[in-house]
């Protein structure tokens, strides 16, 4: 279907791919992953043509029509919505306004070519084109009424999903995503896992949304080493191998029978937890021929993110009497927030609205006054904040050292030899710890929080969109971390995985009151009479 040769892609003495050559098949879905800067954005535009490789080349079969998710969301600002839609198949398109064209200036001479036009319009299927687009565009939450309304009106979230329509749209042989999940909702998440999960063509995807990787890929191509390695199963199947492997490796003189019976408890485990018909097909293939010696060793590094706790808290955390706020703007966000923690919750705490979960934060956190209500922190509490926009931490042009020994609480902590053991297992060691807070990555920065967080040892830690900006060693190091804490936690995210697997509890604030259920994140979202007050208290 799609196939790479010998690729290779240089930037200047920098080597990003040697000798590439990799095969994608019909009826599978690759994710590709690997370390910040290890090129998997570069490799998409590659592949779809959007950028030459230093040589070799990409062949795709005669025929076969490849569809991009248009990164640019204001590519489409002088076209309607559902013009946008359907330029995702050009050909298509092109065809429909040469048949408009023709018949608005139509003669006897032009009328046999609007036949011929009109017989490869409908060999593709082009006179249902216009309801499909609509159909896709409705199951991703865009209204009938906005169809016709121009992409430069539309709000920036529902751009994301109109170009995600595109994409998708006409069925494409390969279709090639780069962070699809990026400002989409659970729900449109969930729908778009299943349309890729019941998809019967080529998709290359690249995305650090785990749950995602999970339920769509049947494979994984890992970039490592300059080159690309494809494994069967999806991202957790891929990393649980990959950490099995690295075991094993380690235990030189671990007899082999016994590492072949960790093993086959391995496969085993995996093999009762296959979920999706297509990935179990996959699943099936690669349990039977796996051997871990043949994963290679990865050049990842994980951060060793360890929350410790000063002290226990005790039983009252955190008491909330009729919190109500506005937005700037004047808007509503939430009103009759009762809400009381208690030892041991990790609360998911969500809304529709971002705006009204980091106003809910700043408030308890004591940088924004509610409009009503009051709450009350527990005396035996200490609290720590990552919030979605740390930018305000890093005005000052101080090294990382220096930053973090601004959060010491004694003479002990604020040696030089104290605060770089936070900043090395966040992975800025030697030199890197000298770097200067005003020129950090993303990623960097929210590391840098993350080592902060860790030197206060809070036993309440809230965390607004945590992952963002990380990349997914990175991520899965700090998943890991909060299912071992002991503490309180109240979380936001955008990360399904992150939501179900640590929270015990689900708090959803909205403008008309609060739902509040000791719930799993999954059985919460799929409860349909929580759906229905849901939508009611949104209303």
């Amino acid at each position: 279907m799609l196939s790479v040769s010998n690729l290779s892609i240089q930037f200047g003495k920098r080597v990003l791919f040697d000798e590439v050559n990799v095969t994608f098949t019909q009826g599978n879905c690759y994710g590709i992953i690997g370390a910040n800067g290890a090129g998997k954005s570069t490799f998409l535009k590659v592949v779809s043509g959007q950028q030459d490789s230093t040589s070799g080349h990409v062949h795709l079969e005669p025929g076969k029509r490849m569809s991009i998710l248009e990164q640019n969301h204001n590519a489409y600002d002088a076209d309607t919505v559902l013009d946008t839609v359907l330029k995702g198949n050009k050909v298509l398109y092109k065809i429909k306004n040469e048949i408009d064209a023709l018949y608005a200036d139509y003669t006897d001479e032009n009328a046999e070519k609007i036949g011929e036009l009109q017989v490869q319009f409908e060999e593709m299927n082009g006179w249902n084109a216009d309801s499909e687009a609509a159909a896709l565009l409705s199951n991703l939450g865009i209204k009938e009424d906005s169809h016709y309304s121009l992409m430069s009106d539309m709000d920036p979230k529902l751009k994301v999903r109109i170009l995600l329509a595109q994409a998708l749209f006409g069925n494409p042989d390969v279709l090639i995503m780069d962070e699809p999940t990026n400002d989409l909702d659970y729900e449109t998440i969930n729908w778009l896992e299943n349309f890729l999960a019941d998809y019967e063509n080529t998709v290359i995807v690249v995305s650090h949304d785990r749950h995602f990787l999970d339920a769509v890929c049947t494979h994984i191509a890992d970039i490592d080493f300059g080159k690309i390695n494809l494994y069967s199963g999806n991202y957790t199947f891929w990393y649980e191998s990959s950490q099995l492997a690295a075991r094993q490796r380690a235990q030189q003189n671990k007899k082999a029978e016994e590492k072949a019976k960790e093993l086959q408890e391995f496969i085993s485990r995996f093999s009762a937890n296959v979920a999706k018909s297509k990935q179990a097909t996959s699943r099936k293939k690669m349990l039977d021929k796996l051997n871990v010696a043949e994963i290679k060793p990865s050049s990842r590094r994980y951060p060793a993110i360890i929350f410790e706790r000063e002290r226990e808290a005790g039983d009252q955390i955190l008491n909330i009497e009729n919190l109500s706020a506005t937005s700037e703007d004047g808007d509503l966000l939430f009103k009759d927030v009762n809400l009381n923690l208690a030892k041991g919750d990790k609360v998911a705490l969500i809304s529709r609205d971002a705006r009204a979960t980091t106003a809910f934060y700043q408030i308890v956190n004591g940088n924004k006054k509610a409009d009503s209500g009051v709450f009350q922190w527990g005396v035996t509490t200490l609290q720590s904040y990552l919030p979605a926009d740390n930018s305000d931490f890093f005005n000052e042009n101080i090294s990382l050292v220096d930053w973090l020994r601004q959060w010491a609480k004694t003479e002990e902590e604020r040696e030089e030899v104290y605060v770089r053991g936070f900043l090395g297992k966040m992975l800025f060691s030697g030199e890197e710890a000298l770097k200067k807070s005003t020129v950090l990555s993303g990623g960097e920065k929210v590391r840098c929080m993350l080592s902060r967080m860790m030197m206060l040892r809070a036993n309440v830690l809230m965390l607004d969109e945590p992952t963002n900006h990380l990349d997914l060693e990175s991520i899965t190091a700090f998943n890991n971390s909060l299912k071992n804490f002991k503490g309180t936690v109240l979380l936001t995210t955008h990360d399904h995985e992150f939501a179900q697997t640590v929270a015990n509890r689900v708090v959803e604030i909205t403008p008309n009151g609060i739902i509040d259920r000791y719930l799993s994140f999954d059985e919460y979202m799929n409860d349909k009479a929580i759906k229905e007050q849901r939508d009611k208290m949104y209303s």
